[in-house]
């Protein structure tokens, strides 16, 4: 088909999308709890050193630790305190939207001890707060600022809490299952 005047694409037309069918493949099996013998002995020295202040478990081959979002700071302030844990090093700080709630994860590890951890919070998605663990780890400012601009999460204590990725003045947080991303016009 030839080139209409002033189409750039050279005669290519768009066509609209055909609705997708949902997805009936295999299930996906989870994969069972792993831990090593490392693994297991950070378990019981977590679970040593904050006895019932956390709550320990284990994803697949790491283990877990969920706080009251409160306690954040100060958990992870003891994570790396601790002679026995060490936590040097914050990975990365993850936000997942369960719409009921959003789960803060921070990913540790400990270069001395080679082990890794993660720190899990709970906030409600209406007003997502928990305390700025920049005094920790400075790598945080940007994991935080990011988990703002996405998730809307605020971190109180934030040195800088400016925009990351988004500019100033934008509307919603695109990081939410909520967030109308997919509902744009062709034109």
């Amino acid at each position: 088909m030839p080139p209409e005047p002033g189409d750039p694409a050279g005669g290519a037309r768009a066509r609209p999308a055909a609705a997708r069918p949902a997805r009936r493949g295999p299930k996906v099996e989870v994969a069972a709890d792993a831990l090593s013998a490392r693994g297991t002995a950070l378990a019981a020295a977590v679970s040593e050193s904050f006895g019932d202040q956390v709550e320990v478990g284990t994803e697949v081959d790491e283990v877990s630790v969920r706080v009251a979002p409160e306690r954040v700071a100060d958990v992870c302030a003891r994570m790396k305190a601790e002679p026995g844990l060490d936590f040097d090093y914050l990975r990365c700080l993850s936000v997942v939207d369960y719409e009921e709630r959003l789960e803060v994860s921070y990913h540790l590890f400990s270069y001395g001890r080679r082990h890794k951890l993660v720190v899990k919070a709970d906030v409600p998605p209406d007003d997502p707060q928990l305390p700025s663990v920049t005094g920790v780890w400075r790598a945080a400012d940007w994991f935080e600022r990011e988990g703002s601009d996405l998730f809307g999460v605020r971190f109180r204590g934030h040195p800088d809490p400016a925009p990351l990725l988004l500019y100033d003045g934008f509307e919603g947080t695109p990081g939410r299952r909520s967030f109308p991303f997919h509902d744009y016009d062709e034109w």
